[in-house]
């Protein structure tokens, strides 16, 4: 990819998902990346000399060697969760600890996977955590923030041992069927655009970017 002439750390949460496989995967093809830092419950399957895994049991957070940039894929379902009190531990503390731990460590740059419709003061209680989160995240002061609000994601959740999301599976077939009626920011998008979407927009930009499906699909 990029030549090694600028080598920069790089840290992923969610390493194990939909997204954060396909970023930890890119990261590690990309020859500018010294080091890829990933943390979470589960380690990655794969193996690599650059890969550095460190156990989080979230939403704590454990102590950070210095990184440049970070990624965040980390997310659930109320129904995964098992409610609302543990749905935001994942998507709103969990996600927020490791950005400011990752600001503590360095980083100024900061893409995060959030969702379509986050909004924090929508009335419904995912999109308003969404939201909240987006928030709490730029009071942090990043110098680079791009935030990824995909539509349903397209991916193969059974095959990482994640249980299937029923709308996402029903939103990939009407996009199959009749996606050229479906607006693009309404369709379901593939987890690989979303992170090479991040991967291009994170080293590129300065300040706050907010990017829907109709521009994440580019990629």
């Amino acid at each position: 990819m990029n030549g090694v002439a600028h080598q920069r750390s790089v840290l992923v949460a969610g390493a194990t998902g939909l997204v954060g496989r396909e970023l930890l995967r890119a990261l590690l093809a990309d020859d500018s990346v010294a080091d890829v830092v990933a943390v979470g419950r589960r380690a990655p399957a794969e193996a690599h000399a650059r890969l550095h895994f460190i156990h989080a049991d979230f939403p704590g957070m454990p102590a950070l060697p210095h990184v440049d940039e970070c990624y965040i894929a980390l997310g659930t379902t109320i129904k995964v969760a098992g409610s609302q009190e543990a749905f935001r531990a994942v998507d709103f503390d969990a996600v927020v600890n490791v950005a400011r731990a990752a600001k503590g460590a360095g980083a100024k740059k900061l893409g995060v996977v959030s969702a379509m419709g986050a909004n924090a003061k929508s009335n419904v209680f995912y999109s308003r955590v969404k939201g909240e989160m987006e928030n709490a995240l730029e009071a942090l002061g990043f110098d680079t923030l791009v935030i990824a609000r995909p539509s349903m994601l397209a991916g193969d959740r059974a095959q990482l041992g994640q249980p299937v999301r029923g709308g996402e599976e029903l939103a990939l077939k009407v996009t199959r069927a009749v996606g050229w009626l479906i607006p693009r920011n309404y369709r379901s998008i593939d987890a690989g655009s979303v992170a090479r979407a991040l991967l291009r927009a994170v080293p590129a930009s300065q300040g706050k970017r907010v990017m829907l499906s109709g521009e994440l699909s580019k990629y």
